[in-house]
């Protein structure tokens, strides 16, 4: 069987299988379990709302009501759920899904620099980057298909996101996805309701920024069922905080939940989102850009530079589509099944380098703008850029069985994936959208035919991913699980590239990756307010797609990176008092890095570079104060440092030394008040393993905070709010871009770190907005 044809195949016996389930046979002979009478006390009942829309059960205290964040007395690894309450209380409409992730311990961030969910973000879990951890939509991992990175505001805005739970820890063997030693942040969509009910929203704000968003709930619908929809829409306009540098965006999403019998139903998502925006495609603003037009510049209205604006913008469109089927098969017996597909499409038009306005000297610029528009001929005037599309489909299921014999349950299933990208990059004259015959002089070396010299690459590729797991929770004694589980990883990309990236000629490349990773979790319930839990995993991520970047396969020798992770902790749920602490390490080898001894001739080649070890603690606490007031503070100290014999153990790039974050939370009544204020240790934005000390400390930040005040009155069925982001006006600098011209190093380092892009917090800016339900 090829290796296209099987996950097809696989998939079809999958949907065999479920529509097997449907039949009225499969189900009729287990009635419904007859409910105990409750006598937990008020206070401690499971209160789903907490965590809706996932499958997390969080006791209802008084400090977890108001909390912005806890942990499941039940969970196998440090957590942090965030409700929906908090995301619509006490952060701006337009947040992504990453500053709705900020406030757990841990977790740090940059990006967001033309106004709060107006640019992309990029978030780290205790020093691991986007790539190295999972993001999830309703159990299914979602990630670009070069490497599993991801897109902050362009799949799924706050609009789609019902709770957001950050698992500091890989999960068991049924965690999925590409990257889970690093951890996953898990987004669960809106939730149906039995009652109907509409709500609408207006918000406008800093930047000229405005928002019109509408929820609507169908109720149970007798008729049809109980059948339960919810339906959304939103668009968000906004000048945007960087200069010429305004933001549209449209999403609408749907999700209709089925009742088949009485033990059955089958869930049908899908959204679709497009954002529209003007930005360079690598960001950033150099040190003289900032001292002559701010930290708020990126793009300008000067028709003779790469950076005017009618040359950098892009256009986004995604969508993504669950159907999930749920089923009672037998007495103790659970299946589970979900189909899906999204998509991503990117066409960017940009100027090849924005670093040189008001960087380089009149002659140097006009230098730099000379274009080629005959295929080796002279050299004249023009706008150098490029066009780029990136684009592609997934395709996916996971399946999954539940039997529960009474001291213990085994869960076994497995999860297909597989895509199709294009990807492009073409160099233009952006005045008239002409061929700019810009790149060097490059033959296919098997037909001697030459590439044309205006593309830089143009390539499709493919992956095909497979995962089967088994768990088996023990249960020896009263409030003790142990869950040991098992998984089998096959990993398998492809290129079938006209001419590949970096090389630039045809080439037809594959790499298959495989993994046997074992697991382990305990929780112990010692009484229904205090658990403990510990936790054994190993790790795998497959190399990303630009190893196939090389002239001789040979050459690209990479290994999948592996980690080792232990961890432990322990979570109190009183009346008044929630709290929660961990401790964990991390042994972490095979990181990857661009080899800079391969032969130019070689394009980009990748070896692995040495090992991380990440260690700390963590904690989180919120204290229920009478009056509806509450007191919380979270933090970690995260040392995420290199490993290697021989050589100075030195924290890694945007891994943050400790991260904090506090404030006070009102809600009575119709009132509702927040003061959140979140802090970033100290960090470093280059490499250690590929820059000199002196390079490296250069590239140091000493940490800087974002607070937030949010406040809101109802009146009737009205709810007046407004919040004011970055309450303390704090402009730090957040990341920086280190340049690509020259190669850094101690000699020449004052010249090329003129082009280094540096990136910003942006300013205080406020919001108001109305609500109105009914």
């Amino acid at each position: 069987m090829s290796t296209s044809t099987k996950p097809q195949r696989l998939l079809l016996g999958v949907s065999m299988l479920a529509l097997s389930i449907l039949s009225p046979a499969a189900y009729a002979e287990t009635p419904p379990a007859a409910t105990p009478a409750d006598e937990t006390p008020a206070d401690q009942k499971p209160k789903t709302d907490l965590a809706e829309g996932s499958d997390i059960v969080v006791t209802a205290t008084r400090a977890n009501e108001i909390a912005p964040v806890t942990a499941s007395l039940q969970t196998t690894q440090p957590q942090s759920v965030i409700s929906r309450s908090f995301i619509e209380d006490s952060l701006p409409a337009t947040s992504d899904f990453n500053q709705i992730a900020l406030i757990s311990p841990s977790v740090s961030g940059y990006g967001n620099s033309n106004g709060p969910g107006l640019s992309e973000s990029k978030a780290q879990i205790r020093g691991f980057q986007d790539g190295e951890y999972n993001v999830t939509y309703d159990g299914v991992p979602f990630g670009d298909t070069n490497d599993p990175t991801h897109h902050s505001n362009t799949f799924f805005p706050s609009n789609t996101i019902e709770t957001l739970i950050v698992d500091r820890g890989p999960g068991n063997a049924s965690q999925l996805g590409q990257a889970t030693f690093g951890g996953n942040i898990n987004l669960f969509s809106r939730a149906t309701r039995e009652d109907a009910g509409i709500e609408l929203k207006g918000t406008y704000g800093s930047y000229n920024t405005w928002m019109l968003r509408g929820v609507a709930q169908s109720g149970a619908i007798e008729k049809l069922g109980g059948t339960e929809i919810v339906l959304s829409g939103q668009h968000i306009g906004s000048d945007g905080a960087r200069t010429f540098s305004p933001f549209r965006s449209n999403n609408v999403f749907g999700k209709v939940m089925i009742p088949i019998g009485p033990d059955a139903k089958l869930t049908i998502l899908g959204t679709y989102n497009e954002n529209t925006f003007n930005q360079p495609d690598k960001d950033g603003a150099t040190l003289s850009q900032v001292a002559q037009f701010g930290k708020y510049f990126s793009l300008n209205n000067d028709p003779t530079s790469q950076s005017y604006y009618g040359y950098n913008h892009t256009h986004k469109t995604t969508d993504f589509e669950v159907v999930k089927f749920e089923a009672n098969i037998a007495p103790n017996s659970v299946f589970e099944n979900r189909a899906y597909t999204y998509s991503y499409d990117n066409e960017t038009l940009s100027g090849s380098d924005v670093t040189l306005y008001a960087t380089a000297t009149p002659a140097a610029i006009a230098t730099a703008n000379l274009v080629t528009l005959t295929p080796g001929g002279a050299k004249t005037t023009g706008v150098p850029g490029y066009t780029k599309t990136n684009k592609y489909r997934m395709y996916g299921d996971i399946a999954k069985t539940r039997i529960d014999f009474g001291f213990g349950a085994i869960t076994a299933g497995a999860w297909i994936e597989w895509s199709n990208t294009y990807r492009q990059q073409r160099d233009v004259n952006l005045v008239t959208g002409a061929p700019n015959y810009a790149e060097k002089a490059v033959k296919d070396p098997v037909t001697n035919i030459a590439t044309p010299a205006n593309i830089k690459f143009d390539q499709n590729s493919n992956t095909n991913h497979t995962e089967e797991f088994v768990e088996l929770e023990l249960r020896p004694i009263p409030g003790l699980k142990i869950t040991p589980g098992f998984k089998h990883v096959d990993f398998n990309r492809r290129i079938d590239a006209q001419y590949n990236q970096t090389t630039r000629f045809p080439q037809k490349l594959s790499d298959t990756y495989s993994a046997n990773l074992p697991f382990a979790t305990v929780n112990y319930a010692v009484d229904d307010r205090l658990a403990v839990y510990a936790q054994y995993a190993r790790g795998f991520l497959a190399p990303s797609l630009s190893v196939l970047y090389v002239a001789s396969p040979n050459f690209s020798t990479v290994e999948p990176e592996r980690s080792t992770n232990y961890q432990a902790g322990v979570v109190y749920h009183g009346s008044n008092l929630s709290i929660d602490a961990d401790v964990y390490k991390i042994d972490f080898k095979n990181k990857f890095a661009t080899d800079p001894s391969a032969p130019a001739s070689e394009g980009t080649v990748f070896i692995n570079q040495g090992a991380v070890q990440y260690k700390g603690v963590e904690g989180q606490v919120t204290y229920a104060l009478p009056h509806g007031i509450a007191v919380f503070a979270n933090g970690s100290r995260n040392y995420a440092k290199t490993d290697n014999p021989g050589t100075a153990n030195l924290q890694v790039a945007n891994a943050p030394e400790w991260t904090a974050a506090g404030g006070v939370l009102f809600k009575s009544g119709p009132m509702r008040f927040s003061l959140i204020d979140k802090y970033i240790g100290r960090q470093w934005f280059a490499d250690p393993t590929t820059n000199s000390l002196a390079v490296y400390n250069s590239y140091k930040s000493n940490g800087y905070n974002t607070a937030i005040l949010s406040a809101r009155y109802d009146i009737g069925p009205v709810r007046v709010g407004v919040e004011v982001n970055n309450l303390f006006d704090a402009r730090p600098v957040t990341n920086i871009g280190p340049n690509s011209k020259t190669a850094l190093a101690d000699i020449g380092h004052a010249t090329a770190t003129n082009f280094d892009q540096y990136y910003y917090q942006t300013g205080r800016s406020f919001t108001g907005d109305i609500t109105l339900t009914f």
